[in-house]
């Protein structure tokens, strides 16, 4: 049975470098983003069945948000101690994840749509299977 929940995300300290994307957690453990995300305007539809992390960071790109979803693997207590939000939606189902961001489940795919009247950072998705590893930007125009 899985017991997956919600979890709110908690400000982390975010690093933007020509090779990719730093996140520090907040129990000092820190994950790469490796290469440079290609650019979607306003929209991105991710592929089936990916593991999709939705990162918004402040208009510095020096802090932000990270954001799992439908992650059920990962125990809920991790994502806590690591700051580390989890979004679970069902097909058909729609959230906002930060204010001006909102994902929506469409069968085992997900769309992320972002409102740049409201959003005034940078909003990078990022897609990772077995087999591949997809980055990308939203941005505004």
């Amino acid at each position: 049975m899985n017991n997956a929940s919600e979890v709110s995300p908690s400000t982390l300290p975010i690093e933007l470098t020509e090779g990719g994307i730093g996140v520090e957690y907040l129990d000092g453990r820190q994950v790469f983003y490796h290469g440079v995300p290609s650019k979607t305007v306003k929209h991105y539809r991710t592929m089936p069945q990916m593991d999709v992390h939705v990162l918004v960071t402040d208009q510095d790109g020096t802090e932000g948000i990270l954001v799992y979803l439908n992650d059920r693997k990962t125990a809920g207590e991790i994502l806590e101690d690591s700051g580390v939000g989890r979004v679970l939606l069902a097909d058909g189902e729609s959230a906002s994840v930060f204010p001006g961001v909102t994902v929506t489940r469409d069968g085992f795919a997900l769309e992320i749509d972002v409102d740049f009247e409201t959003v005034d950072g940078r909003v990078f998705v990022f897609e990772e299977s077995e087999l591949a590893e997809r980055r990308h930007e939203i941005v505004a125009e």
